[in-house]
């Protein structure tokens, strides 16, 4: 499945897993390396690196990204076969 098809999808997922939340694609000519996408939902936030497989090439600068990321809030890599691990993880972090 191409990386942009499996991001629609997974917005459209996220709107359902947590009603009422704001999903952000984010820029990335903006800040290279930042995570795709952001995900506000009540009084906390997450962010998502898509990808299109665990092995898929990452640009510089996402490893520190969604570590740092990660270690103020909620962020993972994320790719078909691991998206039903990092939604339940997410749920845990949102309290859902």
């Amino acid at each position: 499945m191409l990386e942009s098809r499996f991001q629609s999808k997974l917005i459209k997922e996220l709107k359902t897993l947590f009603p009422g939340c704001i999903v952000i694609k984010i820029d990335s000519g903006y800040l290279q390396g930042i995570p795709d996408i952001l995900i506000l939902y009540n009084d906390k936030w997450a962010s998502l690196e898509c990808k299109q497989s665990a092995g898929a090439k990452r640009q510089p600068n996402q490893e520190y990204y969604v570590n740092k990321m990660n270690r103020m809030s909620f962020s993972r890599f994320i790719y078909p076969k691991n998206k039903e691990e990092v939604l339940h993880d997410l749920q845990q972090s949102f309290n859902a």
